[in-house]
């Protein structure tokens, strides 16, 4: 099957029943989306498709067909990164790609959104570390 990744096309061979996550880690070599709960919980392994987030971890790749898929690493010069680390909205780091994921497409669909649309946008993902109140400045804060 092809997917469409970060901008590129990749040719992978993935049974049925295979999650995104394993897909984007094992085949690709993208390990910035992170697999926590492997239940759909947690947020670590979220990632967009077509600009929506997804729990990679609980989508099939059969199902993901033409549309794009945008990873931590495709986001690696979005400005929302500096956010996150001007404002420390990180400790351990393994929930922050997931977290900057999500913030991207909070931001894209709504550039100035408000605490409570960052509260309600943010709710998916989860940080062990509870840098929940520096995520938000980060994120509130943000500018392109």
């Amino acid at each position: 099957m092809n997917l469409r990744v970060n901008g590129g096309e990749y040719q992978v061979e993935a049974a049925v029943g295979r999650s995104l996550a394993g897909v984007l880690r094992d085949d690709l070599g993208l390990a910035g989306t992170k697999v926590a709960c492997g239940e759909g919980h947690c947020g670590a392994c979220t990632v967009q498709l077509d600009g929506v987030p997804v729990l990679s971890c609980i989508t099939l790749v059969h199902t993901v067909g033409a549309r794009e898929v945008t990873t931590i690493e495709g986001l690696r010069d979005h400005s929302l990164v500096d956010a996150f680390v001007a404002h420390d909205a990180l400790q351990c780091g393994f929930c922050t790609p997931g977290q900057i994921v999500s913030a991207a497409a909070l931001v894209a669909a709504n550039p100035e959104p408000s605490r409570e649309d960052i509260r309600h946008g943010m709710a998916g993902n989860l940080c062990r570390c509870g840098a929940y109140r520096r995520i938000e400045e980060a994120i509130a804060t943000w500018r392109a």
